[in-house]
């Protein structure tokens, strides 16, 4: 439940600041310090849930091995890092990769 929570309040913090980012945008340009600010604060929450997801996992991502988990991380980052920072991209590439390794774990 807890957990639950934690994950709401991410994802929420997350949108928040990129709606503030999406609201600034036409009197900000992309390389103003608060802008930049916003996005580092983003992807830095991100960042923190998906180490949780990986290290600590609960819930559902709990019966799935370290190596799917680890897998998905890995094919997240590559992709993402292929992709130059895209970040939707990574995602999908890492949860992909974490359900064809789970399914070939069995």
């Amino acid at each position: 439940m807890a957990a639950d929570l934690a994950l709401l309040l991410t994802a929420a913090a997350m949108l928040a600041l990129r709606a503030m980012g999406l609201a600034v945008a036409g009197a900000l340009g992309p390389r103003h310090w608060l802008v930049q600010w916003a996005a580092a604060v983003s992807q830095a929450t991100l960042a923190a849930f998906v180490a949780l997801a990986v290290v600590a996992p609960v819930g559902a991502l709990a019966g799935v091995p370290l190596g799917a988990r680890l897998a998905g991380l890995g094919a997240g980052l590559l992709a993402w890092r292929l992709l130059r920072g895209r970040l939707l991209p990574g995602l999908l590439a890492g949860l992909a990769a974490l359900v064809v390794v789970r399914a070939g774990l069995g």
